[in-house]
């Protein structure tokens, strides 16, 4: 049965999952609903039990969830591991893989759209890094709405943008404090921890190994990634993504879904 994900592309939750899936060589098929849609099929996808995407259809099972996706994939293919065979080690990493998800993909999440929602066009050519005329309509005559809505889900607004900035730096501080000796964050080897805070701090420092990086960015946004990029954080974010990215294990081209 072939593995299948649903993915947004620019989600830096469905980019933790697609690295996942890569790392480990596991052939999948990506589909892509429509933004706006995303939530609707996720829905149905795990049958109420999860209204985000990234989801995956694996073994007869919907996963949702990027931390449970993982979880799931290293019981199905637990070679190359991401999970340390160490218990420490392992808790180590399991314990940072949930403090990023929860501090830094939720505020990185609301600077950026601030920043980008006033833009439909810039909205547009990031949401769609390959050319969807059809989608692209669509999204420019539902703009408005999709904008309010967007505020609404995310909490997004110009306090919420402030303080995300600052959650955000604080993320990197964190990367840096928690780097070990062997310049991987639990461990001497890449694990789920090295994957999710990388994954997470795109598509902000937009490695060019990550699929899917936007074409352009805000100019707040631009200025936080200079910021950030300058310190021995980004760099070491770029230096996991050169060095453990891999080659994509999708089979064929995305596939766009309703």
């Amino acid at each position: 049965m072939t593995v299948v994900l649903w993915h947004i592309e620019l989600s830096h939750y469905s980019e933790k999952a697609r690295w996942a899936l890569d790392h480990k060589q596991i052939p999948h098929e990506r589909r892509v609903p429509m933004p706006g849609l995303h939530g609707m099929s996720a829905l149905v996808h795990t049958r109420g039990a999860q209204r985000r995407l990234p989801v995956v259809a694996l073994d007869g099972r919907r996963i949702g969830d990027s931390t449970a996706i993982i979880a799931a994939l290293e019981e199905y293919r637990p070679e190359p591991a991401l999970y340390p065979a160490d218990p420490a080690e392992r808790a180590r990493a399991l314990e940072l893989e949930d403090w990023f998800d929860e501090h830094l993909g939720p505020t990185l999440r609301r600077f950026v759209w601030h920043h980008t929602l006033p833009d439909t066009d810039l909205v547009a050519g990031t949401l769609f890094t390959h050319p969807s005329p059809g989608r692209e309509r669509l999204l420019r005559a539902t703009a408005p709405i999709a904008t309010r809505a967007v505020r609404m889900d995310y909490g997004v607004s110009a306090e919420s943008a402030a303080a995300a900035r600052v959650d955000v730096v604080g993320a990197m501080d964190r990367i840096e404090a928690e780097l070990q000796p062997s310049g991987y964050l639990a461990g001497d080897a890449f694990s789920v921890a090295d994957l999710s805070a990388a994954a997470l701090f795109t598509p902000l420092l937009a490695p060019p190994e990550r699929p899917y990086v936007p074409a352009g960015a805000a100019p707040a946004v631009l200025e936080l990634r200079e910021e950030l990029m300058a310190r021995r954080g980004g760099a070491w974010v770029m230096d996991m993504y050169a060095r453990h990215r891999g080659v994509s294990a999708e089979i064929g081209a995305p596939v766009a879904v309703a």
